[in-house]
């Protein structure tokens, strides 16, 4: 092809939802990924993972998830299957894999260079998701635990902690998840979260907090103060798996630790407890390493300036797919969809006004 006018870095939902809406402005754009195949950080996710979504509202722009037989929440194959026939149903120009290692700034646009390669592009869009940056909490004596200690980003079944004692920490879907996938397995299992964990009535799923989001969405665009609606993207939805532990009264949290021993954590009261593994369901951060070139300066939660999507410092570079910072429910399958179409229109409209 020739050289792109759109340079979109990152192989995920994110880049795959602008892609469809870019295929509209007919601007010429190349996708360039990380991973060997299709599916972005989903091919990492564990193997028993459920979307807490139904899969009309799991899907991309133009295309529904088709519905996954016999299930109500599809799984992490079924949408890792429909990530790919995506791609090749709208034909998007992707480049894989290919790590780019840093952004800079030249006279003729924005240079992604991998290796020794690189590509040059006057509009580049940054969708590089966060599960490559992990968050671990710092904890005393860490260092010292002599067992295995894991994030949610490397967890994929529970096998191999089999007859073992495992904590848990973090209070989202994840940790929620991967404890009821525990159950079986480890000979037992302790959960961590910072506060009391947020169950959600169990009829309420993604379409539900979507919609909310979608209220909150509308009423900043109206200048409307924000109405307290309970719920958010990090209350625990009970997808089948969380309800069937909830129903084995496994789901009962305790308060944060003091410090780690050698041979496990020490409790507030002074309690010593042994595990062999601990397993960190804390989040991550936004991966934005390859911009160091151009002198973003990050927050404490690696956020960078933007307006909308696009960097408020460097305007010819966009964001897109990190969360409500660049988009309200922007990480998520469906969310992303409002974000990606303002994001192609003004990209179309910056390269109409761009010097030929």
């Amino acid at each position: 092809m020739q050289d792109p006018e759109v340079l979109i870095i990152g192989g995920g939902q994110a880049a795959l939802s602008l892609g469809y809406f870019l295929r509209r402005t007919q601007r010429r754009f190349l996708i360039l990924d990380a991973e060997a195949g299709p599916g972005g950080a989903w091919r990492h996710a564990w193997r028993s993972l459920r979307l807490f979504s139904p899969a009309q509202w799991s899907s991309l722009a133009g295309w529904p998830l088709p519905p996954e037989p016999g299930q109500t929440y599809p799984s992490r194959d079924h949408l890792l299957d429909y990530l790919a026939r995506y791609e090749q149903r709208y034909a998007l120009p992707i480049e894989r894999p290919v790590w780019v290692e840093a952004l800079e700034a030249t006279p003729q646009g924005l240079r992604a260079r991998a290796g020794e390669r690189s590509w040059t592009a006057p509009a580049v869009v940054c969708a590089t998701g966060s599960w490559r940056r992990p968050y671990t909490p710092a904890y005393p004596g860490q260092a010292l635990f002599r067992g295995r200690q894991l994030h949610s980003a490397q967890y994929q079944d529970p096998t191999p902690f089999a007859g073992q004692r495992v904590l848990v920490v973090g209070g989202g879907n994840s940790g929620a998840q991967i404890l009821a996938d525990l159950a079986d397995h480890a000979a037992a299992t302790v959960w961590v979260t910072e506060r009391p964990p947020q169950f959600l009535p169990d009829e309420v799923d993604g379409r539900v907090l979507f919609e909310r989001a979608t209220a909150r969405w509308l009423a900043q665009q109206r200048g409307e103060p924000l109405d307290e609606l309970p719920g958010g993207f990090g209350d625990i939805v009970m997808v089948p798996p969380v309800r069937a532990a909830r129903e084995r009264g496994l789901l009962q949290a305790r308060e944060p630790f003091a410090y780690f021993s050698a041979e496990g954590v020490v409790w507030a009261d002074g309690r010593a407890e042994s595990f062999d593994t601990v397993i960190w369901c804390t989040g991550f951060r936004p991966a934005l390493d390859l911009l160091a070139p151009l002198g973003l300066r990050e927050s404490p939660g690696g956020h960078v300036a933007v307006q909308g999507t696009r960097s408020a410092a460097e305007p010819r570079l966009w964001l897109l797919g990190y969360g409500d910072w660049v988009g309200t429910a922007s990480a998520t399958l469906v969310g992303v969809m409002r974000s990606a179409r303002s994001t192609a229109q003004e990209i179309d409209e910056f390269l109409k006004q761009a010097p030929a």
